[in-house]
């Protein structure tokens, strides 16, 4: 998939977890910085490819790419299985724990579940892709779906840019409507400065 429907992907989830499961308080500052960790889940995975958008916004990104490309073993594989999700997790905890001294009223937990549900997304979403995902490295046994390659999409062309993305605009649509005042509620008297 293209890194926009990874995005729209991500921030999909993420609403239909703040609409099914709502939690408690929450500050504006827990929210926006989710928001960002989501968005930052829905591309991680990729981190494993030199030409990926997040290695295009960096400076040296081209040079970390290709070197962080080798360490991984390559395109969708480490970053793609639930290893790599796992670690991933564990990355982004350690960095929550390191900048939580700066991050005062920040739920870290709250922006923890946020990026997990990106990256978590962005590995259903390659599934639907004729490469899919190997999820159960160390077994290299790539998954798909549906599980025929000969079903699934290619990724940037006709069906992912006429059918996949406006789905999840749909469903993104679809969430928040049906969800309007739980989601409005949350917005006017659950954030708290």
């Amino acid at each position: 998939m293209t890194g926009r429907t990874h995005d729209l992907a991500a921030v999909t989830a993420l609403l239909w977890l703040a609409a099914a499961y709502p939690p408690g308080q929450l500050s504006l500052t827990t929210l926006l910085i989710a928001l960002l960790a989501n968005l930052i889940g829905g591309i991680a995975p990729d981190i494993d490819q030199p030409t990926a958008p997040f290695w295009r916004n960096l400076p040296i990104g081209s040079v970390a790419g290709r070197l962080v490309a080798r360490a991984m073993g390559g395109h969708r594989f480490i970053t793609h299985s639930l290893l790599g999700l796992a670690l991933l997790a564990f990355g982004a905890h350690w960095l929550l724990v390191f900048l939580s001294p700066i991050m005062s009223g920040v739920d870290p937990h709250l922006v923890w579940l946020a990026f997990l549900v990106g990256a978590g997304s962005h590995l259903i979403m390659d599934m639907f892709t004729k490469e899919g995902v190997p999820l159960l490295l160390p077994i290299p046994i790539k998954f798909g779906l549906p599980p025929l390659r000969a079903l699934r999409i290619t990724t940037g062309h006709i069906v992912e840019l006429y059918a996949v993305f406006p789905g999840l605009a749909a469903l993104a649509i679809y969430i928040v409507s049906s969800h309007y005042h739980g989601l409005l509620e949350l917005l006017h008297h659950h954030i708290t400065s």
